[in-house]
């Protein structure tokens, strides 16, 4: 989402620090090469389960590291998106950042020569054995930037998937059975809009409203299709039964008024406020919000992956990338060291995070468990099929003002599938 995660991920950018990244570009201290600051970028919330563990992981590493300071720097999810390759290329790069995966991200960046190749710190400090293949996937890039092989650009130390957050009070309130098959979600959002009530959280202007497109198609789809679409694995045809199902089930709902209308311009902030202050009874989208809802939801709430449907969103979190210009690797691989240990994971785990390398007997929260367990479900049945605008350069931005002209009508399912195919096309194009 967005990668998406956007993410992924996204959700992180509206409550971190807006300072612009070349603001940076004046702090005296920058760039740094005297073995004692370690300069490092995330935009992980404070609440977050992740921010939460990277807060405790840079105690942990100053203590360890006696007169070595890390300087933290917040950054916003979709400022470090837009503006890092521009960064990274300069004089200013931090010594650590996270940044997002996928090939249009982090595969395009190492295309480039912006990343450190971290290959042999991943075989040495054996990273490469704590990660399972679906969530190592996203750690490595050919020369193409292409994901899936080739060198280590970046370490994932955390996991994520996308479920169905629901509100169990509105259900309640407004006499809605819990639902635990598709029919039944599909009845329960006509019961909602029957009361009055728009059933699903969205936002048009970022990365909800195609991941809710997706996931439709991706009930369709099994891993050859994925395989094809993200991996270049054959020919993806975006008129294909998965993709019109996706894209034409999309814009009915739109009409049926499960998505509002209203919401084309939000943003994922917006969509999760709306689920936390309970106005809306759903949200599907990643669990990078599980961690804050825990911390700010005031009902009864639950998850369950999308029903009646193998695949869902997912993969390795976020990456550690060490800038080919940082001038303190040693340390940014201690730290990522720290990040990945039992202690940190462990931590990670019982805020609300899916840690890679815990201790499954320490994670005593009862959320938490529940959790974990369906990503592992998910991730036994081999169903995490990554996010839609992963595999060109740019096509996040395609998918969000697409998706946008189905939510507003001004393009059909089929214009739509023309112009994304059209733009996927190209971008393969020029891989």
């Amino acid at each position: 989402m967005l990668t998406a995660r956007r993410r992924v991920m996204a959700a992180a950018a509206a409550v971190v620090s807006t300072t612009l990244l070349l603001a940076s570009c004046g702090d005296s201290d920058s760039g740094s090469s005297d073995g004692k600051t370690l300069k490092l970028w995330h935009y992980e919330a404070p609440n977050s389960a992740m921010g939460l563990a990277w807060n405790e992981a840079i105690k942990e590493f100053e203590k360890t590291h006696p007169g070595v300071k890390v300087k933290f720097e917040e950054k916003g999810f979709e400022q470090i998106q837009k503006t890092a390759p521009m960064v990274l290329n300069s004089g200013d790069a931090p010594d650590l950042m996270e940044y997002n995966k996928g090939n249009a991200t982090a595969g395009h960046l190492s295309q480039q020569g912006l990343l450190t190749d971290l290959s042999s710190e991943a075989t040495k400090r054996g990273w490469d054995k704590k990660l399972s293949a679906g969530v190592r996937t996203t750690s490595q890039y050919d020369a193409k930037g292409v994901m899936g092989s080739g060198k280590w650009y970046g370490i994932p130390n955390y996991a994520e998937y996308t479920m169905v957050f629901y509100n169990k009070d509105l259900f309640k309130k407004h006499g809605i059975k819990e639902p635990t098959t598709f029919d039944e979600l599909t009845a329960a959002m006509d019961k909602f809009v029957d009361e009055g009530v728009t059933p699903l959280a969205n936002s048009g202007a970022e990365y909800l409203a195609h991941q809710y497109l997706y996931q439709l198609a991706l009930s369709k789809a099994d891993r050859a299709w994925v395989d094809s679409y993200e991996l270049y694995k054959g020919k993806t045809d975006f008129h294909d039964a998965a993709w019109t199902y996706g894209a034409e089930t999309f814009a009915d709902w739109v009409k049926k008024g499960y998505i509002s209308k209203d919401s084309t311009s939000a943003k994922a902030e917006d969509a999760g406020v709306s689920f936390i202050q309970g106005k809306s009874p759903i949200l599907f989208s990643g669990s990078w919000w599980y961690g804050r809802f825990v911390d700010e939801n005031k009902f009864d709430w639950g998850t369950f992956l999308w029903p009646d449907s193998k695949m869902t969103l997912g993969s390795g979190g976020n990456l550690w990338v060490v800038p080919k210009g940082a001038k303190n690797k040693d340390l940014a691989y201690d730290f990522i060291e720290i990040t990945m240990s039992e202690k940190i994971q462990n931590l990670l785990g019982n805020k609300g995070g899916i840690p890679v390398a815990a201790d499954p007997a320490a994670i005593t929260d009862p959320r938490a468990k529940k959790l974990i367990g369906d990503f592992n479900t998910l991730s036994d049945r081999d169903g995490l099929a990554f996010y839609p605008d992963w595999p060109v350069t740019g096509f996040y931005d395609v998918l969000v003002s697409e998706t946008q002209k189905l939510m507003t009508g001004s393009a059909k399912p089929d214009a739509y599938l023309d112009a994304v195919q059209a733009a996927y096309d190209k971008g393969v194009q020029d891989q």
